[in-house]
């Protein structure tokens, strides 16, 4: 019964943190961090699961972003297609390129992925400039077709379903984290002898982290090229290679709710300092070094404690309640 009651209290909150960016905020920052959040659930399951920091997500996001871009510019005109197809892709070059890529090391792991992140950026700006129009970019918001039940090209929409997509990944990702594959991707962190010795591929377990991360990463991207209608080298930009990092650190690293949270603080400081500072990151930089001296919990890290006090207590005593009335 507890169990039952933290996981539609789970599903409820994730609902408030989410539907308070529709209510109280403007609907293109709603969507922003909504994408953003979907943007870092990757990179927090990896570095909270499975150790593994990662600079190279740029990459994987421009994959899908790419991947739906050309669907869209050159062969069909359906939205929702073009996800599939960004989504489809992203499994693929995660599949392949992390078979060799989580056999390093966490440092060394974490450089060639920005290495990839760069070759990307420099594939997209001069070598595919034909195909992708170099600095120009794709252009298509124009050219998708209406679609039924959800219009993706209307901006409320639009937000109903990345709302849904969002609410999915988490509890796709709640659902990793209490199965047995969750506790696997924990203990390949921790302790990868013991694992071995029970039976278990730390090989397997890190390449599926690394595909089923990444290809959210992917589907992130897609989402992006369809709300913008627009697709860059921009998106691959190596300079924004620790973006997804700070919003996981800012967050909680390995918390569900970490993401959300994260995006929510760095897309609104991002709003509302870059229009009266221009160097804004500096003030990112010094919530993080506060946040990493106070107990690298981040902020949902740092709430969970007191949440769990005052909404579980309630729910413990009324369990103890009904366990002995069926006594009596």
């Amino acid at each position: 019964m507890m169990k039952a009651f933290r996981w539609w209290w789970d599903i409820l909150l994730a609902f408030l943190l989410l539907g308070v960016a529709r209510v109280l905020l403007p609907l293109p920052f709603a969507n922003e961090v909504i994408i953003f959040s979907i943007y870092t659930m990757g990179c927090n399951f990896l570095l909270g699961r499975v150790g593994f920091i990662s600079f190279g997500q740029p990459a994987y996001l421009a994959v899908g972003a790419y991947a739906t871009a050309f669907y869209l510019y050159y062969f069909g005109h359906n939205p929702y297609i073009g996800i599939l197809m960004g989504i489809l892709a992203g499994w693929v070059v995660s599949a392949i390129v992390g078979a060799f890529f989580v056999r390093l090391r966490s440092d060394y792991f974490a450089l060639v992925n920005l290495a990839l992140a760069v070759i990307m950026f420099y594939l997209m700006e001069k070598v595919l400039a034909t195909i992708t129009h170099g600095d120009n970019g794709l252009w298509f918001l124009t050219t998708m077709s209406s679609t039924p039940v959800l219009d993706l090209g209307r901006p409320n929409e639009f937000f109903i379903f990345i709302f849904l997509v969002a609410m999915a990944l988490w509890a796709f990702y709640k659902y990793l984290d209490d199965s047995i594959y969750g506790a696997c991707c924990l203990a390949t962190k921790i302790n990868e002898d013991k694992l071995k010795f029970i039976g278990y591929s730390n090989f397997n377990i890190r390449w599926m982290a690394f595909i089923i991360a990444n290809t959210t990463t992917a589907l992130a991207g897609s989402l992006y090229a369809v709300y913008f209608g627009f697709v860059s080298p921009a998106i691959t930009s190596p300079s924004r290679a620790a973006d997804p990092v700070v919003v996981t650190i800012l967050g909680g690293v390995g918390t569900l709710y970490g993401p959300i949270v994260g995006s929510f603080a760095y897309t609104g400081m991002k709003d509302l300092l870059s229009g009266y500072i221009a160097n804004w990151e500096l003030f990112i930089g010094l919530l993080l070094v506060f946040i990493m001296l106070a107990g690298e919990k981040g902020i949902w890290g740092s709430l969970e404690p007191i949440m769990q006090k005052v909404f579980f207590r309630k729910s413990t005593l009324t369990r103890y309640q009904d366990s002995g009335d069926e006594i009596r």
